[in-house]
């Protein structure tokens, strides 16, 4: 496989093209799924293929195949050639990339058990022991369990010189029980992802939870509804996950700024104009874009265009101070670029995607926030969500909430949901959880694109408590 990208990096160099590039792509899934006791599918897949983009007289042409032959490379790299000339005749504007190094090195994710090397029996056998724990009280109607994992390997060349191999194990999975009785039904769940080794099931404790879930969705049963106020929120930091994805991830994708993803899935409010010079939020928060850190979803050695994975601030004592670039879309903001070009496979062109976007951690402790607030409701694990095309105004809905009342938690509700405008929202912020609060999360079905992607990204994040939230709008 190294020789066969390095054949078409050479290749591609030889007929003269402005840029280009290759990544060989071999993916490894294994998906298993049990419902009410019974196992509903075990998926174990593997692929392997190639995708070429070649960048000629200003404009881009990309070509894929999954046929490893010499004859079928020459094919693609004409067939990327070919498009990038018939794009050049209706180019609108040149294409300028940010200078790069030439990149070599490998990069693979620390893992202490290979998720691969545990038999189907285990794994089974460990979500049929949450399956017992969950169907153990007639109003539990249904149980869902599952696991999947996840091994990519990808070779990257380019003309520029850079050679690089990376590869990337990820193992997660999730639980989640509904509850009905007397007309009524709820649901509750637990569940999260990690580049990271069977390990990380292991320290998950999904049998553990799995008794927390259940006895959360039969108090969801008899909750009171969530009211329609105004009142402080206190946030769990799985929920935040939501909140920092929606609101601050997708908007700093310069892309959407620039309006190239307007057609599926809206634009940005934080425009070229705001940039340093916009508040965002309060002094409190802190949001950074990191593909450095260990067990992120969204950390690697390199991107796709073979920039080096970084760490930058995005908000910065709540002013806007960064976006996520390509090499072709950060000199428009006169920056080098941030290393967030990925694709999903072999078969995808690169995008613009988020990495690890972390809202940094304050100095409070959970219990402080909730001590130092008179009158308002905890919320926790996304239900549902809804935002506009420009990630200004948004609605979220969580499983679980509880009333707090003169610092402590007494009710529990059900069906919470909260709504605000995304800058007067981060600017209610007053408290974060601190070091020990905080928590990296796994998201492995961020999309975009067309066709369509599917990537994973990761979220750090911690409590935080913002003031003078509408809550309870949804019935």
């Amino acid at each position: 496989m190294d020789q066969f990208a390095r054949r078409i990096a050479d290749t591609i160099r030889s007929i003269r093209v402005d840029y280009g590039d290759v990544r060989v792509v071999t993916r490894e899934s294994q998906s298993i799924v049990l419902k009410n006791g019974i196992i509903e599918a075990i998926t174990h897949n593997t692929d392997t293929g190639f995708g070429v983009r070649v960048l000629k007289d200003s404009a881009w042409g990309f070509a894929s195949s999954n046929e490893m032959k010499r004859d079928v490379a020459d094919r693609v790299i004409k067939d990327a050639l070919n498009i990038a000339l018939a794009s050049a005749l209706v180019r609108s504007e040149g294409v300028k990339l940010t200078t790069l190094e030439p990149q070599n090195g490998n990069y693979t994710t620390a893992v202490t058990i290979d998720p691969f090397s545990i038999s189907l029996d285990d794994k089974i056998g460990m979500l049929l022991s949450c399956d017992r724990v969950m169907r153990g009280d007639k109003r539990i109607k249904v149980s869902e369990a599952s696991l999947r994992f996840f091994k990519n390997k990808v070779i990257f060349a380019s003309t520029d010189g850079s050679f690089i191999t990376q590869e990337f194990i990820i193992a997660g999975g999730m639980i989640r029980v509904y509850a009905m009785d007397k007309g009524e039904l709820q649901s509750r769940s637990y569940g999260d992802y990690s580049q990271s080794g069977y390990e990380f099931i292991v320290d998950m404790d999904f049998a553990g939870n799995a008794h927390r879930i259940v006895d959360e969705a039969l108090m969801l049963l008899q909750a009171e509804q969530c009211p329609q106020m105004q009142t402080t929120v206190v946030i769990n930091d799985d929920q935040m996950v939501l909140q920092v994805h929606e609101s601050c991830g997708h908007p700093v994708e310069l892309d959407r700024v620039l309006g190239t993803e307007a057609s599926y899935a809206g634009t940005s409010f934080l425009t070229v104009d705001k940039y340093n010079n916009y508040r965002y939020g309060s002094d409190a928060v802190n949001i950074t874009a990191d593909a450095t850190v260990r067990g992120g979803l969204g950390s690697f050695g390199w991107d796709d265009e073979g920039v080096p994975g970084q760490r930058f601030p995005l908000i910065k004592n709540g002013m806007f101070v960064g976006y996520l670039t390509s090499r072709e879309t950060a000199d428009i903001v006169g920056t080098k670029s941030s290393g967030a070009m990925r694709a999903d496979g072999w078969n995808r062109i690169p995008l613009i995607r988020m990495t690890n976007i972390n809202l940094e951690p304050g100095n409070h402790k959970i219990a402080e926030m909730i001590g130092d607030t008179d009158d308002g409701v905890l919320m926790s694990t996304n239900k549902s969500w809804s935002i506009d095309d420009k990630r200004l105004n948004f609605q979220f809905g969580c499983e679980f909430a509880k009333r707090i009342e003169k610092g402590k938690l007494t009710k529990v509700y059900k069906n919470p949901t909260y709504a605000g405008i995304t800058p007067q929202f981060w600017a209610s912020c007053d408290a974060l959880g601190d070091r020990d609060s905080w928590r990296m999360h796994g998201t492995p079905n961020c999309g975009k694109g067309e066709p369509g992607q599917i990537m994973f990204v990761g979220h750090g994040t911690t409590p935080a408590r913002f003031r003078n939230v509408q809550i309870g709008i949804a019935r």
